[in-house]
């Protein structure tokens, strides 16, 4: 079980959530340590997983505004180890950034990027096709991005 997390770790993580390439000697003068206390932290909770990535965002127009698509899918009642099997497969396909689990009108959201509602059409054809599980799949397309992140508040 990792350590509990002191006021300086939780100062660091906020910090490094807003920009992971902050140097230790950066850090140590924002929150009052020393570097080396900084580094030792930022070390244990790399290895504890508290931190468990660091990323680079990338530009999303800088690339050809690949778009994004929420979809939402249905899964057959009676198959229980569903989720898991699709947990387990779209861990590995790279065009679904996100998985969640929901309760409401269907089981699992996906947040999906595609070059085009072409490539969209043939990645749902595969998820389709590779999860047999799933029987029906509710798609929003996103016109604009008013928000993204990944930042986790810190109490």
């Amino acid at each position: 079980m990792p350590e509990p997390l002191d006021q300086f770790d939780k100062e660091i993580l906020r910090l490094v959530q807003g920009d992971c390439q902050l140097k230790a000697e950066t850090i140590a003068d924002m929150i009052g340590l020393s570097a080396s206390a900084v580094q030792r932290r930022l070390k244990r909770m790399r290895q504890s997983r508290v931190i468990s990535s660091e990323i680079a965002v990338l530009d999303r127009k800088a690339l050809g505004n690949i778009m994004t698509f929420i979809t939402g899918m249905e899964i057959e009642r009676e198959n229980y180890d569903a989720l898991s099997k699709f947990r387990l497969w779209a861990a590995q396909q790279p065009h679904i950034q996100q998985v969640y689990y929901v309760t409401g009108a269907v089981d699992i959201i996906a947040i999906i990027t595609a070059e085009d509602v072409s490539q969209y059409d043939d990645i749902t054809a595969h998820i389709m096709a590779e999860n047999p599980q799933i029987r029906r799949i509710h798609t929003n397309v996103v016109l604009k991005e008013l928000k993204i992140g990944l930042f986790v508040p810190v109490p």
